[in-house]
């Protein structure tokens, strides 16, 4: 691959892996970049590194540019191990180098994870760096997603150096937004938003208003492609993202053991959709959780059934349950369903830890006995009706 460049004397140095599916618990159908950045300058600096087996990769692009021991600083925007993993190899090449991090939270962190005791800067809010006809401005963004995380600015070139803000799980042979196909691109961002930020919505309000203060041409984050033909739009969608922003869409999420909760499923289904809403179903154990959580991001009501097991939820509910309940999610309402044999509690159940959740739940929970009825469906199809006038 020939050089990347965002700007003059600036490039991407990263590493693509192709084949990575899982990422500490979401799906990455669509592989991943760890991207890493050059800025050549008086002085050189090298913006993060990548995942450890992939640092040869990144070192072969590097020595295309310079030779690595002329690096002068090497930025750590955020200590998690596929930013920095290469810390160690990169030690030992860029012989000179400083390791520039977030005061306290980033020190302790390359410390702890890498036993760094001396080449150490740490910065805070509004350190900048001078590299000579360039300066660095550093910015924390605490908890987007660890307490150490950073952003990089440069402002001679009007480059945000993103960290785990604005990014994508999505390998490509291309490096920027106007190179691949925009709906993927965002499926895929939000897709990341929703499974790795959208807990810290709140803060994400926060470290916007910081941002709109700087001219932001190019935003490069540390996964997936470079926002430089449109920055505005994935700014505009982390916005509308952590404000909790809706739309007129119900999800229905669930799980059956011989039928019965499906059928429910499918009634509450033909009820929403009769009251003209959005409708998105999912059977748990044909479903992935991050593919299902990435349509919660912007669903107005989740609706959540199973069938009793053992006075409980079914276990693939359960596991949903409290992976939805780690992501926080903002603004939706819920209701709970399914069906029981000779107990129950399921129902309850989904209830209480949706609840516990945060979610505002419209209906009490909706229960049936064994093979639901005709009439037992009728009230099925009226709960969605019901629902559905709720959310327009």
């Amino acid at each position: 691959m020939s050089n990347v460049r965002l700007a003059e004397g600036v490039y991407w140095v990263g590493a693509i892996d192709w084949n990575i599916r899982n990422f500490h618990g979401y799906s990455t159908h669509r592989g991943t970049t760890y991207n890493a950045y050059l800025i050549m300058d008086e002085k050189i600096a090298l913006i993060d590194t990548v995942k450890a087996p992939f640092f040869p990769e990144m070192l072969r692009r590097i020595k295309e540019i310079i030779d690595p021991g002329d690096i002068d600083y090497v930025v750590s925007n955020h200590v998690e191990m596929d930013h920095s993993g290469s810390l160690p190899m990169m030690i030992a090449e860029a012989t000179k180098a400083q390791f520039i991090t977030m005061e306290k939270f980033g020190e302790a962190g390359l410390k702890k994870h890498f036993h760094l005791d001396c080449r150490l800067i740490p910065v805070k809010e509004g350190h900048e760096l001078s590299l000579g006809k360039r300066k660095l401005t550093f910015i924390p963004i605490p908890m987007m997603h660890w307490p150490d995380s950073m952003i990089t600015y440069l402002p001679q070139d009007q480059i945000l150096f993103s960290s785990d803000a604005f990014g994508q799980h999505l390998a490509s042979s291309q490096r920027f937004d106007d190179e691949v196909d925009g709906a993927v691109l965002m499926q895929e961002a939000a897709k990341y938003y929703a499974n790795i930020l959208m807990p810290f919505g709140h803060l994400m309000s926060g470290a916007l208003k910081k941002l709109a203060a700087l001219t932001i041409r190019t935003i490069a984050p540390s996964h997936g492609v470079i926002w430089r033909s449109d920055p505005e739009k994935i700014v505009s969608a982390y916005t509308n993202w952590s404000a909790g922003e809706t739309i007129n869409k119900a999800l229905v999420i669930y799980d059956t053991m011989w039928g019965s909760t499906a059928q429910m499923a499918r009634a509450i289904e033909e009820g929403l959709t009769a009251a003209g809403v959005e409708v998105k179903v999912f059977e748990l154990t044909g479903s992935d959780r991050s593919d299902v959580m990435t349509e919660v991001l912007d669903a107005r009501a989740i609706i959540v059934g199973s069938p009793t097991l053992n006075n409980g939820m079914f276990p693939t509910v359960a596991e949903f349950l409290c992976y939805l309940k780690g992501l926080k999610p903002r603004g939706k309402m819920g209701a709970a369903f399914g069906s029981y044999g000779w107990s129950g509690g399921a129902t309850k159940a989904i209830y209480q830890e949706m609840e516990q959740t945060g979610i505002e739940m419209i209906e009490p929970e909706l229960a049936v006995k064994w093979i639901p009825e005709k009439a037992e469906l009728a009230e099925c199809i009226e709960l969605g009706q019901r629902i559905g006038r709720r959310i327009k």
